[in-house]
């Protein structure tokens, strides 16, 4: 069996989740700077999660849920994940952004995956406190991604892991197969072999039966 680990935002989504969410507390630019440099391996990825969910407190549980319906998937990426399914493959997702985000996304296509790794953020009930919680702030997707392959049986041989920022780097170092998705500067090193476009990663991992 093999496994198949995807990043979410800026990967299988072209959204990005806090920058959807600093829309609706005005914050949109400065989410999306600290998002950049995130990404770039400027600053750590818990800190700059920190420092953009901090610009959400007292937003309202609606607006966050109107931001998080604007999550979508990249045109193809549903497909890929159908054809996964249909293989003797488990595809987990592990993101540092936030399930409910992922699963809006997933519902929307109709279409589904074996394994969530997320975060989540705080609520009081009727709005955000400006805190995050998860396993991914603090924790990293290698161990995630060694974690779950220990749990399914599977040897780090058999592991794809799809990814493009600075966050990703750690599974793409330690999986059978490391593809970049449009990867920036910092992670295309890492990378085993480079896609920009969801047809060129269903061939990559479909068509020539990499799975």
């Amino acid at each position: 069996m093999k496994l198949v680990a995807f990043d979410f935002d800026g990967t299988l989504s072209d959204s990005e989740m806090t920058v959807l969410l600093g829309k609706q507390v005005g914050a949109a630019d400065e989410m999306a700077d600290i998002t950049a440099r995130a990404m770039n391996d400027e600053i750590s990825y818990a800190k700059s999660l920190r420092d953009r969910v901090s610009l959400l407190e007292g937003l309202s549980l609606e607006k966050s849920a109107d931001a998080f319906s604007e999550v979508t998937l990249r045109p193809g990426a549903a497909d890929i994940l159908d054809d996964l399914a249909d293989k003797e493959t488990h595809v987990a997702i592990l993101t540092g952004g936030f399930e409910r985000g992922v699963k809006v996304a997933l519902d929307r296509e109709g279409v589904s995956v074996d394994t969530i790794v997320a975060n989540r953020v705080v609520d009081d009930g009727t709005k955000l406190t400006g805190e995050t919680e998860g396993p991914l702030i603090e924790g990293t997707k290698d161990k995630a991604l060694r974690s779950l392959a220990e749990e399914l049986g599977v040897d780090m041989v058999n592991t794809i892991a799809i990814g493009d920022g600075a966050n990703d780097l750690p599974m793409l170092e330690v999986a059978g197969l490391a593809v970049g998705f449009d990867p920036k500067p910092a992670v295309a090193p890492a990378c085993d072999t480079i896609v920009t476009h969801m047809n060129e990663l269903h061939d990559v991992l479909v068509d020539k039966n990499a799975i």
